[in-house]
């Protein structure tokens, strides 16, 4: 192996473990402001509402914006934007860390959402342009893992400087771990190239007018599927305890651990999803075989006919089966942007596509699963993220159906 195919190795290895840590970030900040409810609450007397609100204007504004940041992606670049995310993050925690008030709270949440906008469609081009074919399926899977670690750090972070010293410390630690990555990103700038590269060294091209991708319809579909795997998902994050305390009388910390389980397995399945998706390419049948295995276990779960010291093993390998989708499912919408669009199109589909999954994390807990909730439905809840799931198997095979009918 010659000494430039093991630099270019190291180089994407490294560029793989930039925009996965900003992506960490991204996912810390989703909890910063969730993981000081309590404290909140307490200082400024807020009702539940209040502070359900700062997580929807969160989650609102990241969504709206994610559709519309693709396109600054793409005539800007993906490495200027993320970094501007970034420092929003940054700015949104002392805004926090100051904050006299409740608008203020409300200004840190929105200041917050606008920067976590930025996020997929940059990652997901810095990724597509800059790792090599054999090493994309890793490369997302490291990405959604990253993810996942920024979830599972930012409440014990959050909390533990908030019990130590005080929320508004924990405000300002908070704005340091956003700028970390800034500071990389700038230091190791020339790993990750912002410019999309042809194979003859010419500059990526752009086939068809900047709105045409919103006239394909595996791109609609890639939008609708990212909104039902994250209503699935959405219902187990919201209200998994509370459902398994009702269903099988588990403890509320013995349902908190069922969801710490669920959360681990879909860890480890992204983890082996990114070694499968690298091997096999019909990335739409791989994930319908592992949704609908995960919507079997959440029926096998609804149906209240489990043994109690099994539920535990079961959301686990829900978990793994919906986290082995993920490297695919990143793939599957790589395959639908190239297909027809090109590959300086990345930022505006990826943008698009993935504001699904803000929309599905803002509807579900209100309009489907809480409602269920309060009218007892609790087994409803499950068969009803069973149900989002079948529907994400369908959307997921059409996307393939239409990407092999491209010419």
């Amino acid at each position: 192996m010659s000494a430039a195919v093991v630099a270019a190795g190291r180089r994407e290895i490294e560029a793989i473990a930039l925009v996965g840590f900003g992506h960490g970030v991204s996912h810390f900040f989703h909890l910063m402001i969730p993981s000081l409810f309590p404290f909140l609450m307490r200082d400024f007397g807020l009702s539940f509402t209040q502070l359900g609100l700062l997580s929807g204007v969160f989650f609102t504004l990241s969504g709206v914006g994610q559709a519309l940041a693709g396109f600054v992606v793409d005539r800007l670049g993906a490495r200027r934007v993320l970094l501007a995310g970034l420092t929003l993050f940054a700015a949104s925690a002392i805004v926090l860390a100051v904050a006299p008030s409740y608008p203020a709270l409300l200004l840190a949440a929105t200041i917050a959402g606008i920067g976590n906008c930025v996020f997929h469609p940059a990652d997901f081009t810095l990724l597509n342009r800059n790792i090599s074919g054999p090493r994309l399926g890793h490369a997302f899977s490291v990405h959604g893992l990253s993810g996942n670690l920024g979830w599972a750090l930012a409440p014990v972070f959050m909390t533990g400087i908030a019990v130590a010293w005080h929320w508004r410390a924990a405000a300002f630690a908070a704005a340091a771990v956003a700028v970390a990555p800034v500071v990389l990103f700038w230091l190791r700038r020339d790993v990750v190239a912002d410019v999309p590269v042809t194979g003859d060294g010419r500059k990526g091209e752009t086939r068809g007018s900047t709105f045409a991708f919103l006239g394909s319809g595996a791109v609609w579909m890639c939008f609708l599927f990212f909104l039902l795997v994250t209503v699935a998902f959405a219902a187990l994050q919201n209200f998994g305890p509370s459902v398994l305390h009702e269903v099988y009388g588990m403890s509320l910390a013995a349902g908190a651990s069922a969801l710490t389980a669920f959360l681990l397995g879909g860890a480890a399945g992204m983890a082996a999803g990114g070694f499968v998706a690298a091997r096999y390419q019909s990335f739409d049948r791989l994930i319908a075989t592992v949704l609908a295995l995960a919507a079997l276990f959440a029926l096998v779960i609804a149906s209240g006919t489990a043994p109690a010291w099994a539920v535990t093993a079961l959301m686990a390998a829900m978990g793994f089966c919906t986290g082995m989708a993920g490297p695919s499912r990143d793939l599957l919408v790589r395959r639908a942007a190239t297909a027809r669009f090109g590959s300086t199109a990345y930022g505006r589909v990826y943008g698009f596509v993935y504001s699904g999954l803000d929309v599905g994390f803002a509807i579900a807990p209100v309009l489907i699963f809480g409602p269920l909730m309060d009218a007892g439905l609790f087994r409803a809840v499950l068969v009803a993220a069973a149900a989002a799931q079948a529907l994400a198997i369908l959307t997921a095979l059409n996307v393939g159906r239409e990407v092999r009918a491209q010419p």
